[in-house]
């Protein structure tokens, strides 16, 4: 009975039981700990994610905001018919043993244009003159890649004034500016000579808006006549440039409104990315190569 009485009184807990309570009080701690940390981790995702969307709708708003690439719509979206750009007084002064004159061929006519007229005015023993003339319209359009129709037409001109002095075989070459012929004009002269004679080349270019007028026009005395005089040369060239701005200006009226294409032209480019036009690129190409041309012709 005594030994039953010593087990029942109260004593030190043995250690095994104390290391079990240890272990069921940490794992009633570890929930709590798990939810706040869970809470902490939410909290923080949320407010990244706040400030991810908040930054996307700033930049859209930022490139709804930007402008559309512009450029200044071209003034002319005409071109005259080119066979009738000279009056029939200066054909006759010009070129006065010429029947008619001979259209180039174009596969876009209000883009790019050209005629021309040949005269042989046979003497018989005493020789005999020769003249060729020959006009050629080049119109550009605006656009948002490649810039201002009025532009494009300017650097064509300075180009196509060093082809004709860089013609290959020309002699005292002159480069000189003239009034009268649109917005700005130069004429280049130089002499030519081949088998049949010594050829007298003018090249009037001259640019009104967005558009470039090309007169190229020469003459030779044959089998033993005189050599045309220059300077009457010269004056006729500036004379038939003048003409063909004058109708280039009254194709697209004398309050000529932007060109249709021209606007079309810059709506597509920022839509499109802006793209060269290829239609432009071939009538540069075209109409350099009849102004090379002429020295072939003479």
């Amino acid at each position: 009975m005594q030994r039953r009485v010593q087990r029942d009184q109260p004593g030190p807990r043995p250690r095994r039981e104390k290391r079990l309570s240890r272990v069921l009080v940490g794992a009633a701690a570890l929930p709590v700990m798990l939810v706040a940390a869970g809470c902490s981790s939410d909290s923080g995702s949320g407010s990244d994610e706040g400030k991810s969307a908040d930054a996307a709708a700033s930049a859209s708003a930022s490139a709804s905001a930007s402008p559309s690439p512009t450029v200044r719509a071209a003034a002319y979206g005409e071109l005259p018919e080119p066979c009738g750009v000279l009056t029939k007084k200066t054909l006759e002064d010009l070129v006065p043993e010429a029947k008619s004159g001979k259209e180039g061929s174009s596969s876009d006519t209000a883009t790019r244009a050209s005629c021309s007229w040949d005269s042989l005015d046979n003497n018989g023993v005493k020789g005999s003159q020769y003249r060729w003339l020959n006009v050629s319209l080049l119109r550009f359009e605006s656009d948002t890649t490649r810039g201002a129709g009025d532009d494009l037409a300017h650097d064509y001109l300075v180009k196509q004034l060093k082809d004709a002095q860089a013609t290959d075989g020309a002699k005292g070459v002159q480069v000189d500016p003239f009034a009268g012929a649109g917005d700005e004009a130069q004429i280049v002269r130089y002499e030519l000579k081949k088998k049949e004679g010594t050829f007298r080349q003018q090249t009037a270019v001259a640019r009104v808006e967005n558009v470039v007028v090309t007169v190229d026009y020469n003459g030779a005395g044959l089998a033993g006549d005189k050599s045309p005089d220059a300077k009457g040369l010269v004056t006729d060239a500036k004379r038939a440039a003048e003409e063909v701005v004058a109708a280039v200006s009254a194709a697209n009226g004398s309050g000529a409104s932007p060109s249709k294409s021209a606007s079309a032209s810059a709506t597509d480019g920022a839509t499109k990315g802006g793209s060269p036009d290829a239609g432009s690129d071939d009538a540069d190409d075209s109409a350099t190569s009849k102004s090379s041309a002429s020295a072939r012709k003479s």
